[in-house]
Parts: structure tokens; C-alpha cells; sequence
């Protein structure tokens, strides 16, 4: 009876370490940019957003991952907005302090959905993220510093701006506490 109520009890203790595991990796999510070489535009998605088969059907390309956010709010994260332009095709990713609705709005932007969770503070393993304008495609992209990203200054990027941080692109993200 002892050993039969110590492995029964050893199984659920188990089941749950390893339930509690999954959530906090459940709670990351990965953050991507996509290209339309067709409309010359960049769109920032979260893992689970779409299907890849999907953006790829829809003729997106060059898959790219910038940053680890998270999928649920908590303390020092911020809610993060994609929004789209109709009249010029252009995807936004916004954070929710950045603008208001209404101006979002009277800039022409529509169809406004929560992506994930941003980070508001630095932490040892975060990375700044900043929005870049094209003006030549009127067109907004997200990028995480990961180096020196001035050089998108000579390729006619303007308008950067810090936005909040992401976690390390690195596959062992999870393992490091983020603040």
C-alpha cells in the first residue's frame, strides 16, 4: 500500500512539474517579419497568428525571427497592436501607449488586433526593438537591434523609433529570467 500510494503520488507530482513547465514555455512567442516582394511591404506576425501555409499562399516571403515575446499580459509588459492600411497595404505593429486609436484612425489604419506582450523594461536577456519608416513604399517595419541597424539609414529607412524590448532571439530564451 506505502509504495503503491508513493508512486502514485510521485506520478502526479511529476505531471505537475512538468505541466508547470510547459506553461512558461507556452507563454513565450516567437515574433517573425515577413516580405511581399509583390507590394514591397513588411508585416511583423506572432507564432500562431497565421498558418505558414497561409502567408506563404498569400505570397509572403523571407520569414525572418526578430524577437520572444509574450503571449499573456503581466507586470512590465506592454500590449502590442497590429493594424492595417488598406489605401497603402502597409502593416503596423503598434504598441498600445505609442498612439491612439483615433489617430490610428485618421492615419487610415483599420482592422486593429492584439499580437502579443512587450517587455517595458531592460532585462539581461532583451533586445531593443525599433520601428523604421520606408518612405518610398510608405511602409512600417519592425526590427530588434541586434547589431548595428543604422545601416538601414542608406537603404531610405527613416523615422526610427524605439518601441519596448523583446527577449533574445536565441532558442534557450526561455531558460534565462527576463527581468
Amino acid at each position: 500500500m506505502k509504495k503503491a500510494f508513493i508512486l502514485v503520488t510521485t506520478v502526479l507530482v511529476s505531471a505537475f512539474m512538468a505541466n508547470k513547465g510547459f506553461a512558461q514555455e507556452d507563454e513565450l512567442v516567437r515574433v517573425f517579419r515577413w516580405f511581399n516582394p509583390t507590394d514591397q511591404n513588411y508585416v511583423t506576425v506572432a507564432d500562431g497568428e497565421f498558418q505558414e501555409g497561409q502567408l506563404l499562399n498569400w505570397n509572403w516571403k523571407d520569414k525572418t525571427q526578430l524577437f520572444v515575446a509574450y503571449r499573456n499580459p503581466g507586470p512590465d509588459r506592454v500590449a502590442v497592436y497590429r493594424w492595417y492600411n488598406p489605401h497603402t497595404k502597409d502593416y503596423a505593429s503598434v504598441a498600445e501607449d505609442e498612439f491612439t486609436d483615433d489617430n490610428m484612425i485618421k492615419m487610415g489604419y483599420t482592422d486593429k488586433t492584439l499580437q502579443f506582450y512587450a517587455l517595458t523594461r531592460r532585462g539581461a536577456n532583451t533586445v531593443d526593438v525599433y520601428r523604421w519608416y520606408v518612405p518610398k513604399n510608405r511602409d512600417w517595419v519592425t526590427i530588434s537591434e541586434e547589431g548595428d541597424t543604422d545601416n538601414y539609414y542608406k537603404k531610405g529607412y527613416r523615422r526610427k523609433t524605439f518601441q519596448y524590448f523583446g527577449i533574445r532571439r536565441s532558442t534557450d530564451a526561455s531558460l534565462y529570467n527576463q527581468l
